[in-house]
C-alpha cells in the first residue's frame, strides 16, 4: 500500500442541533468579534438566526454578499470590507460559494498581495485568524476540504486554491441548517456529493480511509437525495444527505476529484452555470467513458446502490449504475443536456481544450483523457 495522508477540520460536530455548539466553540478559540460570511439566499431564509442568538448583540458582523459562483472581485471586496474593524474570526455559513469564500477570505486578510498569486497548490503562506465552517447544503463538502474554488473572469475559467491553511478549525453539520434550502439547490448539490463519492471511489489516489468513506456516502446519499429532493422538511433524509456529504467531503479531499469536475470548470467559469449543476450534467457521460477502465468498483458502486448484481455480469452491473445515475438525476430534475443550459454546440471544441488544462484534477482520473476524448464526451452531453 503507498503512503496516503489525510486532511480535515480539525473538528467535527455532527447531527441534530449540532449548531447549538457555536457559542463554546467560539469561546474555546478566544474568537470575540466574528465575521459571518453568508450569502442573500440565507439571510433572507430566517436561517442564520440559529447563528446569531448565539452571538453578543454589537459583537459581529455579517456580511452577506456573496453571490453564486464568486469571483476574485468578490474576495478583495469583503476583504476591504472587513479590514480595520477588529474581526479577529470568520464564520462561513452557506454552501459551497460561501464557505470557499470565506475559506479564501481567512487567509486573505493577512495577505498583501493579488489574490490570484493564491490559485495552484500550497502558495498561502498562512493564516491568522479561526475559521468555523457550518454549511447550509449537503453537497460541497468544503467544511472539511483544503481547496476553495473561485471564478477567474480574465481567464473565463474557475480555479482552485488548495492549501492546509483553508481547512477550518471546526466544521459543524447540522441538518436544522438545510431544511430551508431549496428543492433545485438540494437536487443539484446533492448530485454535487455523489459526484463526490464516486470520483474519490474512482481516484487513482484513493486509500482504505477514502474507498471507505466513499462508498458509505454512496450508501446514504443515492436513497436519501430523492427524498430530501420532495420533502425538504424530511429531517431524516437532509440527516442523511448533510452526513452523505460530510462523508464524501472526506473522501474527496483526500482522494481527489476527477474529470467530472475538470469538464464541469469551463461551464462554470465561460457560462456562470453553478458547479453543482455543471457536474451533475457532466456525471453519467464521464462516468460512461471512466467505466472502460473501472469496472470492479462499478460493481462496488452497484452493491452501495443496492442494485441487482447477484448473477450478473461485470458488464450489466455497470450498465445499471449508468442507468441508476441517469435515473437519480432524472428524478430529482437536473437538465440532462448542454443545450438545455443554451451552451452554443461550436464552443465545444473551445471547451474541450479549457478542460484539458484542468491537469490538477485529471490527474486523479482512472482513465487518462485526451483532448478529443473531452472533446467526445461533451457532445455526447450535448
Amino acid at each position: 500500500m503507498q503512503i496516503a495522508y489525510f486532511k480535515s477540520a480539525k473538528k467535527l460536530i455532527t447531527g441534530n442541533g449540532a449548531v447549538s455548539t457555536l457559542k463554546d466553540e467560539l469561546s474555546r478559540l478566544g474568537v470575540k468579534r466574528p465575521a459571518v460570511i453568508t450569502d442573500k439566499g440565507v439571510s433572507r431564509s430566517g436561517g442564520l438566526s440559529l447563528i446569531t442568538d448565539q452571538l453578543q448583540p454589537n459583537s459581529f458582523l455579517v456580511y452577506d454578499d456573496i453571490p453564486p459562483e464568486p469571483e476574485i472581485s468578490v474576495i478583495e471586496n469583503c476583504v476591504a470590507e472587513l479590514r480595520g474593524k477588529d474581526v479577529d474570526g470568520i464564520i462561513a455559513v452557506g454552501g459551497g460559494s460561501a464557505m470557499d469564500s470565506a475559506k479564501v477570505l481567512a487567509v486573505s486578510m493577512g495577505h498583501n498581495g493579488k489574490i490570484s498569486a493564491l490559485f495552484g497548490e500550497n502558495n498561502v503562506s498562512s493564516r491568522d485568524i479561526p475559521l468555523i465552517a457550518i454549511p447550509t447544503t449537503a453537497g460541497t463538502g468544503s467544511e472539511v476540504t483544503n481547496i476553495a474554488i473561485l471564478s477567474d473572469p480574465e481567464d473565463q475559467l474557475k480555479k482552485g486554491i488548495v492549501s492546509e491553511y483553508l481547512l477550518p478549525d471546526v466544521a459543524i453539520v447540522a441538518a436544522e441548517m438545510t431544511v430551508s434550502c431549496p428543492a433545485n439547490v438540494t437536487a443539484a448539490s446533492g448530485i454535487d456529493a455523489l459526484v463526490h463519492a464516486l470520483e474519490a471511489y474512482l481516484s487513482v489516489n484513493a486509500s482504505a480511509i477514502t474507498d471507505a468513506l466513499a462508498i458509505k456516502a454512496v450508501t446514504m446519499i443515492y436513497p436519501a437525495l430523492p427524498k430530501a429532493f420532495a420533502n425538504g422538511k424530511d429531517l431524516e433524509a437532509r440527516e442523511n444527505m448533510a452526513t452523505g456529504s460530510l462523508l464524501a467531503g472526506l473522501a474527496f479531499g483526500n482522494a481527489g476529484v476527477g474529470a467530472v469536475h475538470a469538464l464541469a470548470y469551463p461551464l462554470g467559469g465561460r457560462y456562470h452555470l453553478s458547479h453543482g449543476m455543471s457536474n451533475a450534467v457532466m456525471l453519467p457521460h464521464v462516468m460512461k467513458a471512466n467505466a472502460e477502465v473501472s469496472r470492479e468498483r462499478f460493481v462496488d458502486i452497484a452493491s452501495a446502490m443496492k442494485l441487482e448484481i447477484q448473477g450478473h455480469s461485470t458488464e450489466d452491473i455497470v450498465a445499471q449504475v449508468l442507468d441508476a445515475i441517469e435515473k437519480i438525476c432524472r428524478d430529482v430534475e437536473i437538465p440532462a443536456t448542454l443545450k438545455h443550459f443554451g451552451i452554443p454546440e461550436q464552443d465545444i471544441q473551445t471547451l474541450a481544450v479549457e478542460a484539458s488544462k484542468v491537469t490538477r484534477l485529471l490527474r486523479n482520473n482512472p482513465r487518462k483523457l485526451t483532448v478529443d476524448e473531452i472533446e467526445e464526451i461533451y457532445r455526447q452531453a450535448f
